[in-house]
């Protein structure tokens, strides 16, 4: 790696941090960073997933305030988290990278659509009337969270996104609360996959670090002063750089 590469690494890493802390979707800027460097697919995945586990806990520890009164209903989700982050581990690690090629294609096509239809999503949930489904959500939300999981042990991008948009619809609590809930869940997923890709599959451990470099910085920052960027302007470096990771993958 050179060091201009290891340079955008490294600010890819502190991008990533911080637009996971704020929106999620963060390894729509990290994953193709490494793929743009010369990373095979799978590799650049765990690479990218166990480098932003401590931008993920940076993150979590910037919404303290947030997570108060939340212990309950994390404790019931929390498991959901994790069988899904193992399912979704097992997956990646079992199939042909051929078919991962493909399926992250979709993946991130996806990733893609959340991030754009992210206000709309926020839109509605401000303005959702009614009752919820309980203080947890119910089932639905433990299995919308199991699946969530289960997207995100195989293919991080936008798994923030999608527990976000679940929790909103099925909780009534204030947005900023079900984002603090949500880092901390994401993170559960990251760091579950993360130890298993750490002991079973191909890591590029330079890569690994400066993500984590860069995430570390890039999650305190953006938990500190991420509300104030300019939403329109970060969805659509996101959008852009989705679109490159896919044309990336099917040019290889």
């Amino acid at each position: 790696m050179t060091p201009w590469e290891m340079a955008a690494v490294l600010a890819a890493g502190a991008a990533g941090g911080a637009i996971n802390t704020v929106v999620g979707s963060g390894s729509l800027i990290t994953f193709p960073t490494l793929l743009a460097i010369g990373l095979p697919p799978i590799t650049a995945n765990v690479s990218n997933n166990i480098g932003l586990v401590p931008g993920g806990l940076t993150g979590v520890m910037g919404y303290r305030a947030e997570l108060k009164g939340q212990r309950g209903r994390l404790l019931r989700l929390a498991p959901a988290s994790v069988v899904g982050s193992v399912a979704g581990c097992l997956l990646l690690l079992n199939l042909p990278e051929s078919t991962f090629s493909t399926i992250v294609i979709l993946l991130i096509a996806l990733s893609c659509a959340l991030v754009v239809a992210q206000p709309a999503i926020s839109r509605m949930l401000a303005m959702r009337p009614g009752p919820s489904s309980g203080a947890h959500g119910g089932l639905w939300l433990w299995l919308g969270t199991l699946a969530a999981g289960t997207y995100g042990g195989y293919f991080g991008a936008g798994q923030g996104i999608l527990l976000i948009g679940l929790m909103g619809i099925l909780l009534n609590d204030d947005l900023q609360r079900l984002n603090a809930a949500k880092n901390v869940l994401v993170l559960l997923v990251n760091t579950v996959a993360a130890v298993l890709y750490a002991l079973v599959a191909d890591v590029d451990w330079l890569a690994v670090l400066l993500v984590a470099l860069g995430s570390m910085a890039g999650g305190f920052l953006g938990a500190r002063v991420g509300r104030r960027l300019p939403p329109a302007v970060l969805r659509g470096v996101i959008v852009c750089i989705g679109a490159a990771a896919i044309v990336k993958l099917l040019i290889d």
